[in-house]
């Protein structure tokens, strides 16, 4: 646990004191007609020292579930703190969200840009703003994503393991599964951890969607972390299992065609077990991808029409013992969220029996 702060913090050059709450533009860059584009941050402050926390989300631009769920933290619930600092930026990358766009005019990922430089380009600009404006600043991280363009992401964090606090922080969010990995080289949750604030990310739906399940997800997981570090009153809510995942691979298609499902997202698989059959585009069968591990699906294809190379499944591996346990745990509870983002997450593809035509 880092040492309790209660001295007055700086942000974009203004100063936010123990107990107050302010919204700042944090000044990014500028239009062609040099208005300043601005980063929205709201800071919460106890009167009581305690830890600071970021959440970040949208640093790709079209990944608003992040932005989502910093939306019903903030409308939904109560955002009052025992002590500590909470730091919430709803959109990191204000560029490519009004243009309903993944990377920043420059075609630059931002998620591959940190630590940043001040006199960089755009991204290594802005990725050097949010290290030091932000990161650097607090004590831990939360970094809010969704799957890419054309997939969507069964609820999971990732955070690399090796770290004592990053574990603690991961197993504290609350999260069915956890994905070991320190992370992209250039990735913010990397660089971040890399500068001394241990960082998590949630990866979970799919871009330009805001969704329900994901939400509650999230939400939770927030609220979590800051009940885990003594910032709110409460008991954390846990997920109906937690496994750790040491290994993913992706399947992917052979050959050009379209693609019927056969599991959704988050569906317990076994080997040889059917994930996709792909058709020619006059319906007739070409090949079943079946998975070559126990698992589970962490990532789909929402384009069901494919060439050869591209992705089709995620597939984190399990154990046959552990896959049996977790299913009695998933069945203990209907109304679990974990349930309920399988099922939502479904509904954008194409599920049918192995045997329909």
């Amino acid at each position: 646990m880092p040492k309790a702060r209660n001295s007055a913090l700086k942000i974009g050059g203004v100063t936010i004191r123990a107990g107050e709450t302010k919204d700042i533009g944090l000044n990014l860059s500028e239009t062609y007609t040099g208005d300043t584009i601005r980063m929205p941050v709201r800071v919460i402050r106890s009167k009581k020292a305690g830890p600071r926390v970021f959440v970040t989300a949208a640093i790709h631009g079209d990944e608003i579930n992040g932005t989502g769920i910093i939306h019903d933290f903030l409308f939904g619930q109560s955002c009052e703190l025992k002590c500590g600092t909470l730091i919430l930026v709803p959109v990191v990358n204000v560029l490519g969200f009004e243009n309903n766009q993944r990377y920043l005019p420059d075609r630059r990922d931002l998620n591959r840009s940190f630590p940043g430089s001040q006199n960089g380009s755009m991204a290594g600009r802005i990725a050097y703003k949010l290290m030091n404006e932000i990161a650097k600043k607090c004590d831990y991280g939360i970094d809010l994503h969704s799957a890419a363009f054309q997939r969507t992401n069964y609820p999971n964090v990732r955070a690399d393991l090796s770290s004592p606090n990053i574990r603690k922080l991961a197993s504290a969010f609350g999260c069915a599964l956890v994905i070991d990995g320190k992370g992209p080289l250039g990735s913010f949750r990397r660089e971040s951890a890399r500068a001394g604030t241990p960082t998590i990310i949630l990866e979970a739906g799919e871009p330009w969607k805001i969704e329900p399940s994901v939400l509650q997800i999230g939400v939770q997981g927030i609220r979590n972390v800051l009940v885990h570090l003594g910032m709110q009153d409460g008991q954390p809510s846990p997920p109906p299992f937690q496994a750790t995942i040491r290994k993913t691979l992706w399947l992917r298609a052979t050959v050009g065609g379209i693609l019927k499902f056969h599991i959704s997202p988050g569906a317990f698989v076994r080997e040889g077990e059917a994930i996709a059959t792909n058709y020619s585009i006059l319906g007739e069968e070409q090949n079943i991808i079946t998975s070559p591990t126990h698992g589970i699906a962490i990532g789909m294809a929402t384009m069901p029409a494919v060439k050869p190379g591209e992705p089709v499944c995620h597939i984190a591996k399990l154990s046959e013992s552990q896959i049996k346990r977790y299913e009695r745990s998933l069945n203990k509870d209907k109304s679990d969220p974990y349930k309920q983002a399988q099922s939502d997450l479904a509904t954008n593809l194409d599920v049918v029996e192995v045997n329909e035509s």
